[in-house]
């Protein structure tokens, strides 16, 4: 059944900044006539739907179907009614919200002007199949009835404005007289691909109540101990006309609530939800078609007698994906670091990774593929990195670009990329397939790689160099725009990775000349880079910076005999930098990596939890809860984000140095692991668990006096070894023995 041809509207008019339009109601009743044997609903929209069916909600989870560009993919859902449809009379009511089809407050996006933009449209259809095998079809047309719902205005970004006192109750039911009600209009077809959504669904995924309310000004700060994503469910006995506004913050300055940073769109608005009440007893709300990030709201329009702990509950929403691994040790700076990791992970997870959940809301490509490892290791994301990444591959333009957030309605193509940005292409796939031994993800990106890498290739300057876009985004004091490490450093090296593993993903797809065409490029760059990027003199990078001379080291620039030398340079310029971290996201994706690798984990450990400004521990002891945006001092800094997981793959280093776990390390065989942890002189356990595709993995380490107790369980279908740093062996002898579940003494040499 194709219901690319049946959506519908109640009116042409739709929101703006100026008037607001309200979501509409669609009602299409259908009889049923005898048994059923299946009853199968499909639904659509290019904005977000909710769906009832004789009179109950029976929507997957918030803001379905998805979030996409109208003109690339049009995302529609199947649902089973089976035990839902009725003999005899039945409807079928949906509500529908803006989403991106009418995204009024994401001006500075330019979506507020996308060839798409329209009034709240949706499609669907019914197909009934009876006992004696005959069929009937019930689809989305001007017999389906409309009118006006209570959510006067509904926007992702700004918010949502509910009037319950147009409540209609029973609107949804059989029994409902519509006969006021308007027929509704045909509305033009999308022109996007219709594609049914196999993202997981955006879910309740808990509830916070609040832990401090406290009176300001002219209304009531609710505190919720935390930085989260979600909504608040307002429960409250008001006078018919009470008008009650939420606004949603992060963060205080000067004593005062803070909304400056998630004013990035407008100044007047953000974050906000306005809820008029009925006057008719205890009233209970929850918006529909937007989400918040927030600890804090600040509540205006109650009395004192309602400013209880009762009157707002955090509800927290996500998509529904599970965990997959945990990681503790003694270091609470660290199990607090691991923590804010994960909650960031998962509360920025909206179908796809978005850079932070209270002001844009953006699948920034940097951001998704600076976290794709540890969210791998932590989560079970691969299904919706699976779908978000179709949508990338359709934002590949004609001369083979992509835009720096996706989905996007034209913004970012321009500016605001560049290959450290553009390389999501190839490393969603590659880690995809690293950690689960996926392929699909990347035969789907064969095609549009293949441009994107012809693209790089006209890209090249007079040296065989890359310089253009995005660079190491967030270093410590500089504003986000300014890189100390050259722009052609870091866009060289990562145009390089790029190539190398676009010919890995070619060589696993068995494609020969696809592979020598990414081949090719990868070696041409790299001896551009080793030509004109390095002072073999002292192995030092262009730039002498962290993230230059790691990157180098990281992404394999050096030969193995230059590599000790180099290392000795980063370590020259870390104690130069008085030991502290002194990258962006780019440097701090590699540089603890580097370190741990090279003998120098109490450095890296040391960079990361320290006290002081900048680290991650400096987050914590100012009471993060999530990573932030930036690392900016205490005062005078602007506040950015407080909700970004593009830190976090400090939580895969966890993993892979201090637990040791190193999952299919040549990336061709899942069941390859490595057991290789490192023992920092501070730390004295580590406990460590990740589900392979196959079984759990699980290993913890303990100081046992003079000696170490190593814990190893593995599924019996992986093979490999236990490999231990230079100045340890076990009791036993040796520093390698083959990969078995067991409890293993090891000394130190």
């Amino acid at each position: 059944m194709d219901i690319k041809q049946q959506f519908i509207r109640r009116t042409a008019e739709y929101s703006t900044a100026e008037k607001a339009v309200p979501a509409p109601l669609f009602r299409r009743r259908f009889e049923v006539k005898e048994a059923v044997r299946k009853a199968t609903l499909l639904i659509g929209s290019p904005g977000y739907y909710e769906v009832h069916l004789n009179g109950e909600d029976i929507t997957k989870g918030f803001l379905a179907p998805y979030r996409s560009n109208p003109d690339h993919y049009v995302y529609y859902d199947e649902y089973d009614v089976t035990d839902k449809v009725l003999c005899g009379g039945n409807v079928l009511g949906c509500i529908v919200g803006n989403g991106l089809q009418n995204s009024v407050g994401a001006g500075v996006w330019k979506l507020d002007k996308a060839a798409w933009r329209g009034a709240p449209c949706v499609a669907f259809g019914i197909t009934i199949l009876y006992e004696n095998g005959e069929e009937e079809f019930v689809f989305s047309d001007t017999e389906t009835k409309t009118a006006p719902s209570a959510i006067l205005f509904d926007d992702l970004h700004w918010g949502e404005y509910y009037d319950a006192r147009l409540e209609l109750p029973g609107w949804d039911t059989p029994d409902f007289d519509d006969t006021t009600w308007e027929a509704a209009q045909i509305a033009p077809s999308p022109r996007g691909e219709l594609r049914l959504c196999e993202a997981e669904p955006i879910v309740v995924r808990g509830e916070l109540k609040p832990i401090a309310v406290a009176a300001y000004e002219d209304g009531y700060i609710y505190d919720f101990g935390e930085n989260n994503t979600g909504l608040c469910r307002l429960t409250i006995q008001g006078e018919e006309g009470q008008k009650i506004l939420l606004r949603h913050f992060e963060a205080f300055s000067d004593g005062k609530p803070h909304f400056d940073n998630l004013r990035f769109f407008e100044k007047d608005r953000a974050q906000e939800d306005e809820y008029t009440c009925s006057g008719k007893g205890v009233e209970v709300h929850l918006p529909r078609f937007t989400y918040h990030g927030f600890r804090y709201v600040l509540v205006t329009g109650i009395r004192q007698e309602q400013a209880t702990k009762e009157l707002l509950t955090f509800v927290l929403l996500s998509s529904d994906i599970r965990s997959r691994g945990s990681f503790s040790c003694d270091n609470e700076v660290v199990n607090r670091i691991q923590e804010a990791t994960c909650r960031s992970d998962i509360s920025n997870f909206h179908y796809f990774p978005t850079d932070c959940p209270q002001r844009e809301k953006n699948g920034w490509t940097a951001d998704v593929s600076l976290s794709v490892e540890q969210m791998l290791m932590n989560l079970e994301p691969e299904n919706s990195y699976r779908e978000w990444m179709r949508t990338v591959y359709k934002a590949v333009d004609d001369k083979g670009r992509l835009p720096g957030i996706i989905p996007t309605a034209g913004w970012g193509y321009d500016m605001y990329n560049g290959p450290a940005w553009d390389n999501v292409i190839v490393n969603v796939p590659y880690f995809v397939y690293k950690y689960r031994g996926d392929k699909t993800i990347m035969a789907e990106a064969a095609v549009p790689l293949m441009r994107y890498l012809t693209y790089l290739y006209s890209r090249l300057d007079e040296r065989d160099l890359v310089c253009y876009g995005l660079g190491d985004w967030c270093q410590p004091d500089r504003r986000e725009d300014q890189y100390e490490t050259p722009l052609v450093v870091t866009d060289s090296i990562m145009t390089m990775d790029i190539a190398e593993k676009a010919a890995f993903i070619y060589d696993v797809l068995g494609m020969a000349e696809q592979k020598q065409y990414a081949a090719s490029l990868a070696e041409r760059v790299k001896t551009a880079i080793r030509t004109c990027l390095i002072c073999y003199e002292d192995m030092t990078v262009e730039g002498c910076t962290q993230t230059g001379q790691s990157m180098a080291l990281y992404y394999g620039v050096f030969t193995e005999q230059e590599k000790p030398q180099a290392v000795e340079r980063l370590l020259e310029f870390i104690h130069r930098d008085e030991d502290f971290i002194k990258t962006g996201v780019l440097g701090a994706r590699v540089l603890f990596r580097v370190l741990a690798e090279n003998g120098q984990v109490d450095l890296a450990l040391h960079m990361i939890t320290r006290p002081e400004f900048p680290s991650y521990g400096n987050w914590i002891q100012r009471g993060a809860t999530t990573l932030w945006e930036g690392f900016w001092r205490e005062k005078g800094a602007r506040i950015l984000s407080m909700n970004h997981h593009f830190w976090g793959d400090v939580s895969a280093w966890f993993y892979t140095y201090l637990a040791g776990m190193r999952i299919n390390p040549t990336a061709r065989d899942i069941r390859q692991l490595n057991i290789a942890p490192v023992f920092p002189s501070t730390m004295t356990q580590v406990k460590a668990n990740h589900q392979l595709p196959f079984g759990e993995v699980s290993v913890s380490w303990a100081r046992m006096g003079e000696e170490i107790e190593l814990c190893v369980e593995v599924p019996q279908e992986v093979r490999g070894r236990i490999l231990l740093p230079p100045d340890w062996a076990f009791v036993q002898g040796g520093r390698a023995i083959s990969l078995q579940s067991g409890v293993y003494s090891l000394r130190r040499l």
